[in-house]
């Protein structure tokens, strides 16, 4: 059974970049939609394209096949701009959906005001994935800087889930020196020494650390944690939540520009919004995602959110000041990032 878990946990790996096939795949289907997202919502959105599908069937008597592509959110996002024919993203942060925007006019600069909450549905939060029984007794950001500590985090200029693991780390230790900028920038540039391996997405990074067994601790989505302990059983691996993290906004948007040149608007649209509906919140949680309306969740998946300080991307000025200062060409990262020999 253990070797059957893992086997599908490493074949959703390999889909890195790949289209899946919705769980609803009629030989005839009245419409299709494509969502290009990011590494760790394979198992959310196939639940959630199968409600989707049979709830537009029921009220419309349309049959609609939802693809998926799945990968670094960066790269996801520089995919859409080469031409890949999205209907929706739903990627990792909001720089990535402003990259398209910005590349493609083919997103309207206001995006963010189209659905509630600024266009985000759900979020989550960076967490430290341990082998059983935590040998190293990782409990806090401080103790990944130890001598034979091993992070295994994947590589933020493709990857959404490492820029948010980036900041969370980079905010805990600002506020642990009393605001001092420079002292974050020492620990976040001494954490990525104990990195050997940048794997391109968070997938992959899972794979590395579960599979290769490599590193000590992984920094993860809070959701891809969780799906490790389910997929892999907890007699391997256990979480640690640290006291202080970030809150993870991971936004959805329609492609305007493709959507009307396929006539797919309608249905592109009910299937946003879909995911801010009870069932949509309710299929959020049941994938450990954080429900922006845990009300309509099942109450026993709420429970399993650990309290903690959050972080919000608002503390960097927002992703128009982060994205530049940390991830563009010569920033913190570039300045900081000396690769293993």
């Amino acid at each position: 059974m253990q070797t059957q878990r893992l086997t599908r946990l490493l074949a959703a790996a390999v889909m890195a970049g790949s289209f899946a096939i919705g769980s609803i795949a009629p030989a005839f289907a009245d419409q299709t939609l494509l969502n290009v997202s990011y590494d760790p919502t394979r198992e959310l959105y196939k639940d959630f394209n199968a409600a989707f599908a049979a709830k537009w069937q029921k009220d419309n008597g349309e049959t609609v096949t939802i693809q998926a592509s799945h990968g670094g959110s960066g790269a996801q996002a520089r995919s859409v701009i080469d031409g890949l024919d999205a209907d929706v993203v739903t990627l990792a942060l909001e720089g990535d959906i402003d990259a398209i925007a910005k590349a493609t006019g083919k997103i309207p600069a206001d995006w963010k005001t189209k659905f509630p909450n600024n266009s985000t549905p759900y979020t989550s939060t960076i967490v430290f994935l341990v082998r059983k029984g935590n040998p190293k007794g990782i409990k806090d950001w401080g103790d990944l800087v130890k001598d034979d500590v091993q992070v295994i985090t994947p590589n933020p200029k493709t990857s959404g889930g490492a820029r948010w693991n980036f900041l969370a780390a980079w905010a805990w230790a600002k506020q642990a020196n009393g605001g001092d900028e420079a002292k974050a920038q020492e620990y976040v540039a001494k954490l990525l020494q104990h990195v050997p391996v940048l794997d391109t997405g968070a997938r992959g990074a899972t794979t590395t650390f579960v599979q290769r067994g490599l590193g000590d601790v992984l920094l993860a989505w809070e959701n891809e944690a969780y799906l490790s302990l389910e997929e892999l059983g907890p007699d391997q691996f256990e979480i640690v939540t640290p006291a202080f993290s970030i809150r993870a906004d991971p936004p959805v948007a329609i492609v305007d520009g493709n959507v009307d040149k396929k006539g797919t608007r309608k249905v592109a649209e009910a299937y946003l919004n879909y995911l801010y509906s009870d069932e949509g919140q309710k299929i959020a949680a049941k994938h450990y995602y954080r429900p922006t309306k845990p009300e309509a969740a099942d109450p026993a998946d709420i429970a399993r959110f650990p309290k903690l300080t959050l972080a919000t991307i608002d503390d960097f000025g927002g992703w128009k000041d982060a994205q530049p200062k940390f991830f563009g060409d010569g920033g913190v990262f570039d300045q900081i990032y000396k690769p293993a020999q």
